[in-house]
C-alpha cells in the first residue's frame, strides 16, 4: 500500500467519526483526555500536516511553529474538510528536508536533523494513528459514536493480531 493511501484510510476513518459528532461532543473537555477535547487532537493532526506542507516549499520543517487555530478545534465540519484537502495535496516528489526542533523547554537552542518528505509523511501518519487512539478514548466518553476496530491502531499491531488469531 502506498503511503498516501494509508494516510487517506486514516483520514477517512477520522472524518467518518467527526461527521457523526455534535458540535458539543467535538469540543467537550474529556476527563479521560485530561480536559482536552476531541477537537484539540484533530487540530493537532491537521496542523502537523500543514507544517510539513509549508516546510516542503522552503525545505525546513518545524512542527513547533504550528498555528494552534481554535476554529479547527471547535468545528468538526471544517476539520473534516481540511483533512480531505490536505490529503489531496499530499502527493509530492520526495526530497531532502531539514527538521528543526527545540527539545529542551528551558533552552532556545535549535536542533536540526536531516530528513526527507516521505519520512515526514510516515511520521505524521504514525502520529495521526497515535492521536486517533486518544480520540477513540474521547469518543467513548463524549459520544455514542462507534468506530471500526482498527481505528487508532497501528498497522503492525493489526497484522500481529491477525497472525495470533490464525
Amino acid at each position: 500500500m502506498h503511503l498516501q493511501k494509508a494516510v487517506y484510510n486514516a483520514f477517512e476513518q477520522l472524518c467518518s467519526s467527526l461527521e457523526q459528532l455534535t458540535p458539543m461532543e467535538y469540543s467537550m473537555p474529556c476527563k479521560t483526555l485530561h480536559g482536552n477535547t476531541i477537537g484539540q487532537h484533530v487540530r493537532h493532526i491537521i496542523e502537523l500536516f500543514e507544517c510539513l506542507e509549508k516546510g516542503y516549499d522552503i525545505g525546513v520543517v518545524n512542527y513547533e511553529k504550528r498555528r494552534r487555530d481554535p476554529l479547527i478545534e471547535a468545528d468538526a465540519v471544517l476539520a473534516a474538510r481540511l483533512l480531505r484537502s490536505i490529503h489531496d495535496r499530499l502527493v509530492r516528489d520526495n526530497k531532502s528536508l531539514v527538521l528543526e526542533a527545540t527539545y529542551d523547554p528551558l533552552s532556545a537552542d535549535t536542533v536540526t536533523i536531516s530528513t526527507n518528505y516521505d519520512r515526514e509523511v510516515a511520521y505524521n501518519l504514525e502520529h495521526t494513528i497515535h492521536h486517533m487512539a486518544l480520540i477513540r478514548v474521547g469518543l467513548e466518553e463524549a459520544s455514542r459514536v462507534r468506530v471500526p476496530e482498527e481505528f487508532g491502531v497501528a498497522s503492525s499491531t493489526l497484522k500481529h493480531r491477525r497472525q495470533c488469531a490464525q
